[in-house]
């Protein structure tokens, strides 16, 4: 009995640890997204930006926890879970990250760990495990938040384009270089209350299987802790991700930066408020694709969107695949 508590003990300690990482890769691999844009138009240099991205992601984590419980205990019945599932469903979906992002393609981090724990929680209770009105929602998401950023993208610039097109081109540069560098604010804010509290439901859903501690709430303490770990994801990498972003797909001025950063943040706001989550990562890039397009459509790398396109398509697949496999390993090992 001392060495199966010993055993259980160690798992915990390991899904703990695992929940951490996972929040700092996420600060590197998606929450750079939140900055791409605004390094991209000289809005920001790139060290202003990460700490820009760094002190607002941790603010906005503090703001609600809707999402996380969504994450921890709103995907699969926590009581088919054990801590080797919890450890799984992470290692399934940081592996397709750390693959997507040896490329410079930004994935979504949401429907990657979403994806991790169907798999695992496919392997340990079926079908009849998985909490469809819960999933159902992400599900939609998927569609709706790339529509959403492309529209929000174009009509943000529409009126951008009204307020500032009879003004010098000096005045509206200067005008909407600041601007732009409140969305940046507003747009790693609106991450931080989204994206940062993903981790945070892990960590939650560990509490929960091992201590019984309850589903409905996550502890300030993960918050916190959670949410200065994501910043520092941010300030140590995430260039593969900016440049991708910011540079890459079309090359944007101040206008077109503000227009993307401000319509993506407005959709992971109104979702944060629902409790939904959505990937920052298809908001933003899609945002970009639609001001882009507004301005001249030839200038957009279409090669390149379409690999982010159909790397976000086997992104659900492919880390339920992960997770299940993960989730039939550590069983395997742990009995």
């Amino acid at each position: 009995m001392p060495e199966a508590v010993d055993a259980a003990l160690l798992v915990f300690i390991l899904a703990v640890v695992m929940s951490y990482v996972y929040a700092f890769v996420g600060g590197f691999t998606d929450a750079a997204n939140a900055i791409a844009t605004s390094v991209g138009t000289r809005a920001f240099s790139p060290g202003q930006a990460v700490l820009v991205a760094a002190v607002f992601e941790m603010l906005g984590a503090l703001t609600g926890t809707a999402v996380a419980l969504t994450i921890g205990t709103g995907v699969v019945h926590t009581e088919f879970l054990t801590q080797g599932a919890v450890v799984a469903a992470l290692a399934g979906a940081m592996t397709w990250s750390l693959i997507t992002y040896r490329f410079g393609i930004p994935v979504s981090e949401t429907h990657g760990l979403i994806g991790g724990i169907l798999g695992v929680g496919l392997l340990y209770a079926g079908v009849e495990g998985v909490i469809w009105g819960g999933v159902v929602p992400v599900l939609l998401a998927i569609i709706a938040s790339p529509a959403l950023g492309v529209a929000g993208g174009m009509l943000m610039l529409l009126l951008v384009r009204a307020v500032f097109g009879r003004t010098s081109r000096a005045t509206g540069v200067a005008w909407t270089r600041n601007l732009q560098r409140l969305s940046a604010i507003y747009m790693a804010f609106s991450h931080g209350r989204n994206d940062a509290q993903k981790p945070m439901g892990v960590l939650t859903l560990a509490l929960v299987v091992y201590l019984g501690a309850p589903a409905d709430e996550v502890p300030l303490w993960v918050i916190l802790t959670v949410g200065v770990v994501a910043a520092m994801g941010v300030a140590v990498g995430g260039w593969r991700i900016i440049r991708t972003l910011g540079m890459r797909i079309t090359g944007l001025d101040s206008a077109q930066g503000f227009a993307a950063e401000t319509s993506a943040a407005t959709v992971l706001q109104l979702a944060s408020q629902a409790g939904i989550p959505v990937s920052t990562t298809h908001t933003i890039t899609s945002a970009i694709v639609g001001v882009g397009a507004m301005s001249n459509w030839r200038s957009i790398r279409w090669t390149l969107v379409f690999e982010i396109v159909t790397s976000w398509v086997f992104t659900l697949p492919a880390t339920i695949l992960f997770g299940f496999v993960y989730a039939a390993l550590f069983r395997g090992i742990l009995g």
